[in-house]
């Protein structure tokens, strides 16, 4: 059995077993109202994913380093190539959403180490995740959501979370001042939340860690943008592929004293020490919608020896709307 679905299925079947035990008036876990929320924002797209539900797979390998070996003991590292399934995707939970919007872009990754173990990963084309709480998840989406009788969000309901909750507005205010990627594959990504990588000597650091395009970043400007397709990354990096590998080089931030290490809102200062550990390969990308990746989750708690979450409890609480998101597109799937 796929690893990633017995995990997730083992996630869901919590989930539920956690529902039963709730009094009837109740009967909505955490998880499933943050995937509410979600399908109400974007409306319900029966079959496909609740967040980043435009994107496609690709596949490639990671090869870790000398540096990697010496900050953590995880097999990964090693030196061997490790086979990759990506998925590259648009934030947001409309499948049709447009290419041109300043919204986030997703790079999630599962490697598949040759002593059977899995490291997944769920970065983001910014440093810095929506919300430093996993409470504060429903109600952004719900002050987001469109009035059914004016087909727009309430405006002062939305400036009434914002203001109880600027730590939510970083994100959006990253996008806005930055241009919009030109490629899935000219862009960097970070993990946003804090992990811990432990080493041979049983030292433990608290890291972030970035992908970053060997290449270099791409914007596109406002007159670029007029000129292409609200579909344009996909072909894109097919193309892109096509000509040759795309690679990152995968660099690991250490955390010092005063660095905030559960808030994922607050991105490290600059000058923190930042290594390269490894690079990320990717030399192919699926003709079409398939792939995969399409069975996978990407759950970013899933991870080797050597390597474990922190503390962040917006990281330890993703792994429960992952299992509910699942189980109801896989539900959707099958009764097609």
């Amino acid at each position: 059995m796929n690893p990633t679905l017995s995990l997730l299925g083992l996630a869901a079947a919590a989930v539920l077993a956690g529902l039963s035990t709730l009094p009837a008036q109740a009967q909505v876990s955490a998880a499933e109202a943050q995937v509410n929320a979600l399908e109400g924002l974007a409306g319900k797209q029966p079959g496909t994913r609740r967040s980043f539900a435009k994107g496609l797979c690709a596949t490639g390998h990671f090869v870790g380093n000398t540096v990697g070996r010496t900050l953590s003991t995880a097999a990964v590292f090693n030196g061997d190539k490790v086979p990759a399934v990506i998925r590259f995707s648009v934030g947001g939970g409309n499948p049709r959403a447009s290419d041109k919007g300043k919204s986030a872009r997703g790079l999630a990754v599962a490697l598949d180490l040759a002593n059977g173990e899995q490291w997944q990963m769920a970065n983001l084309s910014a440093p810095i995740f929506f919300v430093s709480r996993p409470e504060q998840v429903v109600p952004f989406l719900e002050a987001r959501t469109a009035d059914p009788a004016t087909g727009k969000p309430d405006a002062a309901k939305l400036k009434a979370f914002n203001d109880a909750n600027p730590d939510t507005t970083k994100q959006g205010a990253y996008f806005a001042r930055n241009p919009v990627p030109a490629s899935y594959g000219a862009t960097p990504y970070w993990s946003t939340n804090a992990f811990v990588f432990s080493d041979a000597q049983g030292v433990n650091r608290h890291v972030r860690w970035q992908f970053v395009p060997v290449k270099g970043f791409e914007g596109l400007n406002d007159e670029q943008l007029k000129a292409l397709p609200d579909n344009f990354l996909a072909e894109e990096l097919r193309k892109r592929v096509a000509a040759g590998p795309v690679v990152f080089d995968f660099k690991v931030q250490l955390a010092e004293a005063g660095d905030n290490l559960t808030n994922p809102t607050e991105a490290w200062p600059d000058s923190r020490l930042l290594l390269p550990a490894g690079q990320l390969v990717i030399d192919k990308v699926e003709a079409d919608g398939a792939g995969a990746c399409e069975r996978m989750t990407f759950n970013p708690i899933v991870l080797p020896k050597g390597i474990a979450p922190s503390a962040d409890p917006v990281l330890n609480a993703r792994a429960a709307p992952y299992g509910v998101s699942l189980g109801r597109r896989l539900t959707e799937a099958a009764g097609k």
